[in-house]
């Protein structure tokens, strides 16, 4: 787990409205680490999420998915901090089913979970389709 990483990506936060800093940092099998840090909007429907900026950034990068070996997420919460809906979603479709997925929160305190854990009836391309 990539804690120090994940806590440099949270630094990197556009809250200008809520204040609540999330940062996500993505390690590859290589020990490449990709960040990712929320980005709010005004209009609260276009608020990006870090751990989905963290995964479209190594997309775009041209980083494949597949060679993802954790995630870690960290926030300003009272526990350890707990993915959206939408990223659970996301995470579920590009993240290997093995990838170990760290939530954390700045007090350190951690929890080590799953996409399967995550959303365990989320859609899945490949035994979804008929």
């Amino acid at each position: 787990m990539n804690l120090e990483a994940a806590k440099q990506a949270r630094l990197k936060a556009y809250v200008p409205y809520s204040r609540f800093k999330v940062g996500a940092a993505i390690v590859l099998n290589d020990g490449t680490i990709i960040h990712g840090a929320n980005i709010e909007n005004s209009s609260f429907g276009l608020t990006s999420c870090a751990e989905r900026n963290a995964l479209f950034s190594l997309i775009s990068q041209g980083y494949d998915p597949k060679e993802i070996k954790e995630i870690t997420i960290i926030g300003g919460s009272k526990g350890p901090i707990s993915p959206c809906g939408a990223c659970r979603q996301v995470m579920s479709e590009l993240i290997p089913k093995n990838t170990k997925i760290y939530l954390a929160n700045l007090e350190d305190e951690i929890y080590e979970t799953s996409v399967n854990e995550l959303l365990p009836f989320g859609f899945d391309l490949d035994k979804d389709r008929v």
